[in-house]
């Protein structure tokens, strides 16, 4: 189960892995995090009790984690729980995690530490246009293609070149694993409207709920990964007196919009998703449909 931001996509996952008696993969990339659960409106406790959940709040901040990772990690998970339940629900908007599943990834090498955090400082205490131009040097194939004013994509593809003393490029197939399972992608859409009107409304609630004392409460380790996300940014500008609170609510409002966005124009070109919309159809609906798609062989 797939979709944007603020879609609906928790309550329906629910209903689904009640029907069917089976538990729940999270494929939120910044809900595996421990001690931010308003910001990443991860399940409540509540919510985890209802249905059995892998994959949330299950690593500190400071841990690093990658959907190559999350791939290996979770292809290791469905082999014992296949053995149990017939049906496992995957559910989340994080795109990349799940590719990272149902499609696969080139074997990428994970980045070494050292390696790591050499380029971070090189990206802060040299900047972009220079780690660009190296990559031209390293990787012109890559360099051609790859989003310039994208530090993260710039920073990983030279990791690679560096630790491996290859081109980036040539460890890109792009193309699809088999897996030993049936994948059936189901993804859940409103009309623009109604969708940047719930997100509008989450915010507040988050507000209401107390974010910003959730990011007090970790704003000692606001340089980390993990805290690199919407929400956190903008009320970290509202401690360091950068911005006033209101003027960051609105700014969490828009990004988070910008981000759905992006996300349905990267589902966009998934034409294995069967899509279902919230707004026309009933949860009682949904689950009638989905249930029928699952049953056929």
């Amino acid at each position: 189960m797939l979709g944007p931001t603020g879609v609906g996509k928790t309550e329906l996952s629910l209903l689904l892995a009640e029907h069917f008696g089976c538990p729940i993969i999270n494929a939120d990339s910044r809900q595996i995090y421990k001690d931010i659960k308003i910001g990443t409106a991860a399940p409540t406790a509540e919510e985890l009790a209802r249905v059995k959940h892998y994959f949330v709040h299950t690593l500190q901040l400071d841990e690093y984690y990658s959907a190559a990772e999350y791939e290996k990690d979770v292809l290791r998970l469905l082999d014992d729980l296949f053995k149990e339940y017939d049906t496992v629900l995957l559910s989340g908007g994080s795109m990349m995690y799940i590719d990272a599943v149902t499609k696969g990834f080139d074997d990428i090498p994970t980045v070494d530490e050292v390696t790591r955090m050499e380029l971070k400082q090189r990206f802060e205490t040299e900047g972009l246009d220079q780690l660009l131009a190296e990559l031209k040097l390293l990787d012109p194939a890559y360099y051609d293609i790859v989003d310039k004013k994208n530090h993260k994509r710039v920073v990983h593809a030279l990791e690679i070149c560096y630790m491996t003393g290859k081109p980036y490029t040539s460890f890109r197939t792009n193309s699809q694993k088999n897996r030993p399972f049936r994948i059936v992608k189901f993804g859940l859409k409103r009309e623009r409207e109604n969708l940047f009107s719930r997100i509008n409304q989450r915010v507040e609630q988050m507000m209401k709920d107390g974010f910003l004392d959730e990011v007090r409460r970790v704003y000692s380790l606001r340089h980390l990964n993990s805290l690199n996300t919407v929400g956190y940014k903008e009320l970290f500008k509202v401690l360091d007196g950068e911005w006033e609170l209101s003027m960051a609510v609105e700014r969490i409002k828009k990004n988070t919009r910008v981000y759905a966005k992006k996300q349905m124009t990267w589902y966009k070109h998934d034409a294995d998703i069967h899509w279902l919309d919230a707004d026309k159809m009933s949860s009682a609906e949904m689950l009638k449909v989905i249930g029928h798609e699952i049953d056929v062989e």
